[in-house]
């Protein structure tokens, strides 16, 4: 029962860090960007490149991992040992779901850059979840707080 136990904690802690991730892409706007004005510029795209953008780090991971770990370091031995195994396991655990989060949320994306057709050439990273191709025109929106995505 304990492992069963231990194992929806852990199944529900990597399907809570999966849901933190916000998106990169083009298509997604936070709420705060609701409503808000926002510049548009048009452009050729020159070039595409495919990149990792890395996963979040956030404390969240490494709770979850933490709490994982002293769990599973909790039912080992007795006494001392048993105190020393909830620590070493809740510090492992930390480590693991810290890894873990990074590792669940990293996802594939595109540096796109573009020949504005101001004469500037500016290059934009976000998810790989809509494909371009060079000499494709493309609009460049660029919201007040500088968050940048490239769209048809």
């Amino acid at each position: 029962m304990k492992h069963l136990i231990t194992v929806v904690l852990a199944v529900a802690g990597l399907a809570f860090l999966s849901g933190c991730a916000s998106s990169l892409s083009s298509d997604a706007y936070s709420r705060d960007s609701a409503r808000q004005m926002q510049t548009v510029y048009y452009g050729t795209v020159q070039s595409i490149r495919t990149v990792q953008i890395e996963g979040t780090k956030t404390p969240i991971g490494t709770g979850a991992g933490a709490i994982t770990g002293g769990i599973l370091g909790n039912q080992v031995g007795g006494g001392t040992g048993r105190a020393l195994a909830t620590v070493g396991g809740a510090l492992l655990g930390g480590v693991a779901g810290s890894a873990a989060e990074e590792g669940i949320t990293r996802q594939t994306g595109y540096e796109i850059s573009v020949r504005l057709d101001n004469g500037r050439t500016v290059s934009i990273v976000q998810a790989a979840d809509v494909s371009f191709q060079p000499g494709e025109r493309v609009r460049v929106i660029e919201a007040r707080d500088g968050t940048t995505r490239v769209t048809r």
